[in-house]
């Protein structure tokens, strides 16, 4: 399994028009987009994250044509914008590729200016071939910059997502009574004795959680 962590410039041509507006305005803005929905029907779902007045967010959405609906909350200064989107300008060509090219992104994306255009930066994950593929036929109307290239490993919160809440539970008293010390600061029956288990079963658990951390790891 392989990743590319890019950044990809507009140039001539937008993305999606309303990233262009949230690009344009000096109230509000967009900090990154944490998930984005398919192309069905030539409309899109996206969630994303705000920056600054949430009251010109809203105004920002009432006046945008290819918006179908939308839900805005949390505090003054920061907040989530659930948005219902006509599929205009290439974000629906970009998905598509990718899709094609069994390719999925890391979210979020995180937005950024870079030489006074809008940016975006994120990362694809899938095979070698298939992401060199995807690159290689982005439209030219934007500019790419490759930050990074190598094997994907999961990070210690994707690593979490592998255990059982329970799971996670006696790693982390292990490892916080020196399990995995050397030499070791604690036993299985001590442990067990904490979470009214036998040390038999402690043992088998921790053996688990090991297989399923390295074969997380490895693949």
């Amino acid at each position: 399994m392989r990743y590319a962590t890019l950044v990809l410039t507009e140039t001539d041509v937008q993305i999606a028009p309303v990233l262009d507006r949230f690009g344009r305005s000096e109230s509000v803005a967009i900090e990154s987009t944490r998930h984005m929905g398919p192309i069905e029907d030539g409309r899109y779902v996206v969630l994303v994250d705000l920056r600054g007045d949430l009251s010109a967010a809203e105004r920002l959405l009432d006046a945008a044509d290819e918006v179908l609906g939308y839900d805005v909350t949390g505090t003054d200064g920061s907040g989530v914008a659930y948005l219902r989107c006509r599929s205009v300008g290439l974000i629906g060509d970009l998905l598509s590729l990718l899709y094609a090219h069994d390719i999925v992104l890391d979210w979020p994306i995180a937005h950024r200016e870079v030489d006074g255009r809008r940016g975006y930066r994120f990362t694809l994950i899938g095979t070698g071939a298939g992401i060199r593929r995807a690159v290689s036929e982005l439209p030219a109307a934007v500019e790419l910059e490759l930050e990074e290239i190598g094997t994907y490993r999961p990070t210690a919160g994707e690593f979490a997502e592998v255990l059982t809440d329970g799971q996670a539970e006696l790693l982390e008293l292990a490892v916080r009574e020196g399990y995995y010390e050397v030499p070791r600061e604690t036993t299985h029956r001590e442990l067990a004795s904490e979470l009214g288990l036998s040390a038999g079963t402690v043992s088998d658990r921790l053996q688990r959680i090991e297989r399923r951390l390295v074969t997380a790891y490895v693949e």
